[in-house]
């Protein structure tokens, strides 16, 4: 909201000094005895106010409503949440994950085995005196969890043996295992995952650990994530020329801050006449989906948007291949039409359904018969996700299923605008236009197998970037921005194809020598497999 729609009213008494209490009092000074002319400049000025307000939140509920989302958080933009419950609805039984982790769900926890100390195979029943005990094929499992700082050190205090003659002095070797580097590998990529997997700062690190009695600088930890990328490039290269090889690439920007691309650069580009210079910067997500069905997150952070980043990472990609598809919303900064990009573009339908989200308190039957169309052409797709179609398989469920729907949705906005049933520039017939503009776009899924309904996919993927950003707020240069891509890069990749980060990160920098030889075959979705191969294990 402007300031100039919050400016209140003029008054004799300024609105800033009216109090609750003061009014209040007058209002009942107001029921015995006529108001002096203050006390009638005051009330006054408060009702011109309040009506003030009023007409401009009324003339811009829109920005209100995403101000209020800001602010307390949008529980759910589900349909039924949004048009309230219509009928009874089907009962759903209980859903997975709601209850206490069992054993299972600790696939890192360290097993412990527990031998019965006093009953052996064979022995008499202590209870009834009369059977024997046997082993059983399962165990009884006990999960305790218990607190460490995320990096623990170890003093080895290594004997010594000096020659009373000659005066050589002999050290104790070292255990197996243990090398002579003060920091190993999971150190290292331990502080990566948490500065840019869980968005936590090298200087509240550095007070987390001085309270376990760790001394661990910002700048030491950031000493270790740099040198650790050095030797991860080689594989991220790798995990960029794969991504281009997508056959369905997902692509979106968020904000960004680097310090040294602001400030006084800024300045010195607009002093010295550099007007048409970018000043803005932005971190740009790709998400691709391969043909074996591998997904990869990209992370790029600079003065690009991601229609350049895209058309970059796209050069990488073998020419006998056919054009991707791309799932963005309808930016042009998405696009980079200006950079020929050659692919098949489908537009994002959850931006298209937001419109009538925020506008359906005000439209309510309009925007019910947009949603709940949409909310079919989900569930087909769920379908099809369930039964794990094949793309073709898909597109024909779509086209059967999802095609009729859309093409009578198609019609009736058509109509109502032409009828002028619904005001073009109304906010529901801004949502028309933006659907019936984008209307090839957001079909693409009925005419092209493996195309998208929208680029949620790639809306996850920012939120890590945007947590660092929430957190550390902005990158010192354009090297720690590469650092915090190519580690994002890793964890989001890695995540997104069911592998554990942390486990990945470290056997890169242990095999960095073998990684960087043969990249492709250190991939999180096959890393494992190269490792049991090698002769070292």
């Amino acid at each position: 909201m402007s300031r100039k729609a919050m400016r209140p009213p003029p008054a004799t008494a300024p609105v800033a000094e009216l109090r609750l209490d003061e009014l209040l009092s007058i209002l009942e000074r107001a029921k015995t005895a006529p108001l002096s002319e203050g006390e009638y400049h005051q009330l006054r000025a408060a009702v011109e106010t309040a009506a003030r307000l009023t007409r401009a939140l009324e003339a811009r509920d829109a920005s209100i409503d995403q101000m209020r989302a800001m602010f307390f958080g949008e529980s759910s933009e589900k349909t039924s949440r949004v048009l309230g419950q219509t009928g009874e609805r089907p009962r759903k039984g209980k859903q997975p994950g709601h209850g206490r982790n069992g054993a299972d769900a600790y696939p890192g926890a360290k097993r412990v085995h527990v031998p019965h100390t006093t009953l052996r195979r064979g022995q008499r029943c202590p209870k009834c005196r009369k059977g024997k005990v046997y082993p059983l094929n399962h165990p009884a499992p006990l999960v305790r969890v218990t607190g460490a700082a995320p990096l623990a050190a170890t003093i080895h205090d290594r004997d010594q043996m000096r020659c009373n003659l000659c005066g050589e002095v002999f050290t104790a070797e070292l255990p197996a295992g243990v090398g002579e580097d003060k920091y190993d590998a999971t150190a290292s990529n331990m502080i990566a995952l948490l500065k840019y997997g869980t968005g936590l700062p090298f200087n509240r690190l550095e007070k987390l650990e001085r309270n376990a009695g760790i001394p661990l600088p910002a700048t030491t930890q950031w000493e270790l994530v740099r040198d650790t990328a050095e030797k991860d490039e080689p594989v991220h290269e790798e995990l960029v020329r794969q991504a281009a090889q997508g056959t369905v690439l997902h692509n979106d920007d968020t904000g960004a801050k680097i310090l040294e691309l602001s400030g006084e650069t800024r300045q010195e580009a607009l002093a010295g006449g550099k007007q048409d210079e970018r000043t803005g910067v932005h971190t740009s997500g790709i998400v691709s989906v391969t043909a074996d069905g591998h997904r990869i997150a990209l992370f790029i952070t600079g003065r690009q948007h991601a229609g350049e980043n895209l058309a970059d990472v796209l050069k990488k990609r073998a020419a006998e291949l056919s054009a991707p598809i791309q799932m963005c919303d309808a930016l042009a900064a998405n696009t980079a039409k200006d950079l020929g990009l050659n692919t098949h573009r489908a537009n994002c339908n959850s931006h298209a359904r937001r419109k009538f989200v925020e506008v359906a308190d005000k439209f309510p039957a309009e925007c019910r018969r947009v949603l709940e169309t949409l909310r079919e052409v989900y569930k087909h797709d769920a379908i099809a996700r369930q039964e794990k179609m094949s793309p073709t398989k898909r597109l024909r469920l779509h086209q059967a299923k999802s095609g009729p729907l859309m093409k009578e949705l198609k019609e009736w906005m058509e109509q109502e605008l032409e009828e002028r049933r619904v005001e073009p520039n109304s906010r529901l017939g801004d949502a028309f236009g933006y659907m019936l503009k984008h209307w090839t776009k957001l079909t693409l899924f009925l005419r092209k197998a493996g195309a998208p309904l929208d680029n949620n996919i790639c809306e996850r993927a920012l939120k890590k970037a945007i947590l660092h950003r929430k957190n550390a707020l902005f990158y010192k240069t354009l090297n720690g921005a590469h650092v915090g891509d190519l580690f994002l890069s890793f964890i989001h990749t890695a995540e997104l194809n069911g592998v554990e980060a942390f486990d990945y990160l470290v056997a890169l920098e242990r095999h960095h020598d073998e990684a960087a030889a043969h990249p492709a075959a250190w991939m999180p979705w096959n890393y494992q497999a190269t490792l049991e191969a090698s002769p070292k294990q």
